[in-house]
């Protein structure tokens, strides 16, 4: 192979190697200088828990992510460096030294490290309609996973979801194709910021590509799950308008890395869909980064032909595979170039615009993470950044106008969720499916309102109200709503407040004079007789790691201005509701999308007959 080489500072060095040259002419030159296997492996993404360092050297390997709860042991900023370093230095040890990306899921902070901070997930932040206060919490998120070698992030999502029963919802930053294309862009530019190779920025990822909140019902091609992975049975038209248009605008804005979506258009799996991820994506809208598969996504495409499967997705423009374990795929797809059944120009164009991203990012010139970062993680700005999106993504939905903000001698607070961080971070958070308890640090709900009530105010916390029979109180807090899930575990056709928790603020209500109700959830739930019952109706979504934030509307020590980003439906019967029904009275949401009140706007919705 000829190859091309320029002087610097005295030695002859590649032209790849050239920071100064462009980065088309740095591509080009490394293009040619790579053997078929090397270009497969770039082509392959690895979870660090099948793969060891040594392996990554063997083939290759052009990237390497945690998923959920992918996490070195200890949980720590100093291990995570350890971790993806080692992996780094297999990668710059190959003959040709072409560094890693390292990916993770930090969809609400650097989620899978313990003791980062943990923002609101993005239905919150779409209740807040503050493009702002989303960059600058892209910015936060950036900084601290770039702080421990993470350079990818599988964020933002720019799902338009039509159904709350799905368990991907509050991934989203709402039902409007509007809101979610400002907000996120404006995630996509924090995470990148002006400068895609600063130490302190990372590879963001539009995901998922395209129509995964548009899936029907019952539709799903997993055993297990109902509408996560399912069909998107719309018209070209509609998948256009309301689903493809966040991304028009997030690859002008600089993405050159999407994620294909698990779901099917018109049954065709999105992985093996030509039409869309090339003709559309990369010819229409001019993308001219990488698309990444979802994890084992390709193998949904044939499940019983793998081989089949690679050729599908491979020629239908998916460039880098995430397998995520060591399987064939790397034996798979160069049989297939030998047997011409994949071009080897395609091959070439998937390496180029994986290639693109990592001279874009200054990988080739700085592959570690800058010490200088370390700070940031966990830091008083980035948690007072996360109080004060929790405070503005808080929806008042219900108001008498005399409850609010909460004083009295004596508060009771009920429900479990009142005092667990882990119940209001959600899924994504340490582990994929999240947990419950004090999983990282932060502060609860709890917290927040002890913080506000002031030394003369009895505070009396019962997390399942087994309060004495002489217990009561000025005023009843009471926290109802999910437990953490991600994805289709979260699917359910019943998006409800549980009847336990229902009967708990029953009881509570006959032992205060004034009763407010928070609920906290990764989407609208049905309330029954809450909504009719309780003084004050607060949507906390799923907060975070700082929980306390959301006493301070509470307590008047911030505005109300959360606004909602989904249709509050009041029965299940109305499901879906998709975007702006206009529909208004019994036969429509109970909450209308927008709803939001303030605390001297008192306002209750109309009583009807159905409310299960």
């Amino acid at each position: 192979t000829t190859t091309t080489t320029v002087e610097v500072a005295g030695d002859d060095v590649p032209l790849y190697l050239d920071p100064d040259a462009a980065i088309d002419d740095r591509i080009e030159d490394l293009i040619g200088r790579m053997t078929l296997d090397e270009k497969i492996g770039q082509m392959t993404l690895v979870a660090q828990a099948f793969v060891s360092p040594s392996q990554i050297g063997d083939n290759a390997i052009g990237a390497v992510l945690s998923g959920g709860g992918g996490a070195p042991e200890p949980n720590t900023p100093a291990a995570w460096i350890e971790m993806i370093t080692a992996f780094q230095d297999a990668a710059l040890s190959t003959r040709l030294g072409i560094p890693i990306l390292y990916g993770s899921d930090a969809v609400h902070g650097h989620n899978n490290l313990l003791d980062a901070v943990i923002f609101p997930h993005n239905v919150g932040l779409g209740a807040t309609r503050s493009p702002d206060l989303v960059e600058r919490i892209g910015r936060a998120t950036a900084v601290e996973t770039a702080a421990t070698g993470v350079s990818w992030n599988y964020s933002p999502v720019l799902a338009v979801p039509q159904d709350i029963r799905w368990g991907r919802t509050y991934e989203a930053f709402g039902e409007s194709t509007e809101l979610v294309t400002e907000l996120g862009v404006a995630m996509l530019r924090g995470l990148q910021g002006d400068d895609l190779a600063a130490p302190d920025t990372v590879l963001g990822t539009p995901k998922h590509f395209v129509g995964d909140g548009a899936t029907e019902w019952g539709s799903s091609t997993s055993e297990t799950y109902w509408i996560d992975q399912g069909d998107a049975r719309i018209s070209e038209e509609e998948l256009r308008s309301v689903h493809l248009a966040p991304y028009v605008d997030a690859v002008e804005a600089g993405a050159l890395s999407i994620m294909a979506s698990y779901s099917s258009f018109q049954g065709r799996k999105l992985h093996a869909h030509r039409e869309l991820l090339t003709d559309v994506l990369k010819g229409e809208l001019g993308f001219e980064g990488f698309v990444v598969s979802d994890w084992a996504g390709i193998d949904q495409i044939e499940p019983t032909d793998y081989s089949a499967s690679v050729v599908a997705a491979i020629n239908a423009g998916i460039d880098m595979n995430m397998v995520p374990g060591t399987d064939a795929f790397i034996d798979v797809l160069r049989e297939a170039v030998d047997r011409g059944d994949v071009p080897i120009e395609r091959i070439d164009d998937a390496v180029r615009r994986i290639l693109r991203a990592k001279f874009a990012l200054g990988l080739f010139e700085q592959p570690y993470p800058d010490p200088a970062l370390l700070g940031s993680i966990g830091s008083p700005a980035h948690r007072d950044l996360a109080e004060e999106a929790v405070a503005r993504s808080l929806v008042l939905l219900v108001n008498d106008g005399e409850t609010l903000p909460v004083e009295g001698q004596t508060i009771l607070v009920a429900g479990a969720g009142a005092d667990d961080i882990g119940r209001q971070s959600g899924g994504w958070t340490i582990e994929w499916q999240g947990g419950v308890g004090p999983i990282t640090e932060g502060s609860t709900i709890l917290d927040g309102i002890r913080r506000h009530a002031g030394p003369d105010t009895t505070l009396v916390f019962e997390p399942r109200g087994r309060f004495d029979a002489t217990d009561r109180g000025d005023v009843g807090i009471v926290v109802v709503g999910e437990l953490p899930y991600a994805e289709g575990v979260g699917d359910t056709s019943r998006p409800v407040v549980r009847d336990h928790e229902v009967a708990l603020v029953l009881d509570i209500r006959e032992r205060v004079d004034r009763l407010v109700v928070v609920v906290v959830s990764g989407r609208p739930v049905v309330l029954g007789e809450i909504a009719h019952t309780a003084d004050a109706v607060v949507a906390a979504w799923l907060p975070g790691s700082e929980g306390a934030a959301v006493a301070a509307p509470l307590f008047g020590a911030a505005p109300f201005t959360g606004l909602l980003p989904f249709a509050w439906p009041r029965s299940t019967q109305q499901l879906p509701l998709g975007h702006d029904t206009g529909t208004t009275g019994c036969s429509g949401p109970l909450f209308p999308y927008g709803h939001g009140l303030t605390a001297e706007e008192p306002y209750r919705p109309t009583e009807c007959e159905e409310t299960s």
